[in-house]
């Protein structure tokens, strides 16, 4: 048995950042770099959400270290927009014009995500430490005279050589374990439910996330998911032991582990690659294209019926029950949080509840991010009918496979070919009409 200490790592992630200011985020690929940004994001690359939005969040300006302070403003402030908002317009108006500014219009997406939706991500906290037995990783963790603690069991692949690239499942992987094994990546299994329960209503606040955060009484479940991942992986970057690469990190969940798997990899800078699977409301779909889905007869999970069902969001978001055109956001920039790092969407046309076009339009209006920034092979979206909820018949198999090879394995030395952007599906949208939902351009940043 192993143990290391960790205490505030940011200083360490900011070091290695450092080694990337002067690309283009265009230019970097993520085995290259473990941030996005020159802040560092080891803390949980989130903060609060009414900060400066480059203070310890990974989300300042290449090489700047910080972003204009942003607030984001009440509710009762807010005007409806029946459209998607425009990604790229900063809450002042001003569109980016460069991928250099990204960073910061990242930031001020999230501190509204935390604001109306998900709740605060308190970032790092007094100290974690991570000790390793066998296969089982416990990540212990004080703060402020409290502490808590949770495991994680790894399995290693069957080929590959170490330290390996891992896909962290959140409460699971639905998407081919075993085939992930046998390419050379190991899997660990995040135990959400112990970070924050979610059985029903009753469950707000219960976990070892409120445990060492007494004051997060705000902070949805998935946000506390997203911080104890960020706590795993503090305790791999102490434990070179357990012979997994903590620069080549996936995350992975299906249904509402598919939710927290997209939150994860929107906040922590250090996940490379993720892949929600059949997510629906609340993760790939967009909560406006729903409420437009039901109006026109069907029946799909929209933020109203999500916010009464558990405590995935803030206590705060029911706030926008039947006024979802309210947000200045809507869940293409939550997808649009992950770049420049790389993105696949699962879904399955035959789960109707999920919102088949809602997720498809949504996503289609989250890649244009990823065509901005000149990285539109990075974000891929697959939706199949075949299968029944989070089954893995293979048919998204080819799917996952280019995005784990080229994204978590990583191409062979000097392929600078990048061919896998997926756009696939088999849904009939008839009568879908981009301008319906999208009225603003794409840039070239």
């Amino acid at each position: 048995m192993r143990t290391f200490v960790l205490g505030l790592v940011s200083s360490i992630v900011a070091l290695a950042a450092a080694g990337c200011s002067g690309k283009s985020l265009c230019e970097r690929r993520p085995w290259d770099c473990q941030s996005d940004t020159g802040t560092g994001g080891g803390n949980g690359s989130s903060g609060a959400p009414s900060t400066n939005a480059g203070a310890g969040n990974s989300s300042g300006a290449p090489g700047s270290g910080s972003c204009d302070t942003y607030v984001p403003p009440s509710y009762q402030s807010l005007a409806a927009n029946p459209k998607l908002p425009d990604p790229f317009a900063s809450p002042n108006g001003v569109r980016i014009t460069t991928s250099a500014e990204w960073p910061c219009r990242r930031a001020e997406i999230k501190a509204q995500a935390q604001t109306y939706e998900l709740g605060p991500n308190p970032g790092a906290p007094e100290s974690v430490q991570g000790t390793l037995d066998g296969n089982a990783i416990k990540v212990a963790i004080a703060n402020g005279g409290l502490s808590t603690s949770f495991s994680a069991t790894i399995t290693y692949p069957t080929t590959g050589t170490a330290p390996y690239p891992a896909m962290i499942g959140i409460g699971g992987i639905s998407i081919g374990a075993k085939t992930l094994n046998d390419m050379g990546v190991a899997t660990i299994i995040f135990p959400n439910d112990v970070l924050a329960k979610q059985m029903d209503g009753s469950s707000r606040g219960k976990g070892a996330f409120y445990d060492v955060n007494p004051g997060s009484t705000k902070t949805g479940a998935m946000m506390a998911w997203a911080w104890g991942v960020s706590r795993l992986i503090d305790a791999l970057e102490q434990l070179p032991d357990a012979q997994i690469d903590p620069t080549r990190l996936g995350v992975t969940g299906c249904s509402r582990n598919g939710k927290g798997a997209l939150i994860v990899g929107a906040f922590e800078d250090r996940i490379v690659l993720t892949i929600p699977q059949e997510s629906g409301s609340g993760g790939a779909a967009s909560w406006r294209v729903s409420d437009a889905m039901v109006v026109a007869g069907t029946q799909v999970q929209t933020l109203s019926e999500i916010t009464g069902e558990n405590v995935w969001f803030s206590p705060d978001f029911s706030r926008f029950n039947n006024t979802a055109n309210r947000l200045p956001f809507d869940h293409h920039m939550i997808e649009g949080l992950v770049a420049p790092r790389a993105l696949l969407v699962i879904e399955n046309t035959s789960q109707v509840w999920l919102g088949n076009l809602s997720t498809y339009a949504n996503s289609m209006a989250a890649h244009k991010i990823w065509q901005a920034l000149g990285i539109p092979e990075k974000m891929g979206f697959s939706q199949k009918g075949d299968h029944q909820h989070c089954e893995w018949k293979g048919s998204q198999q080819a799917e996952v496979t280019a995005y784990v090879q080229n994204f978590l394995i990583g191409p062979p030395a000097g392929d600078t070919t990048l061919d896998t952007n997926v756009l696939k599906t088999d849904g009939v949208y008839n009568g879908y009409d981009e301008a319906t939902w999208v009225d603003w351009t794409t840039p070239t940043l």
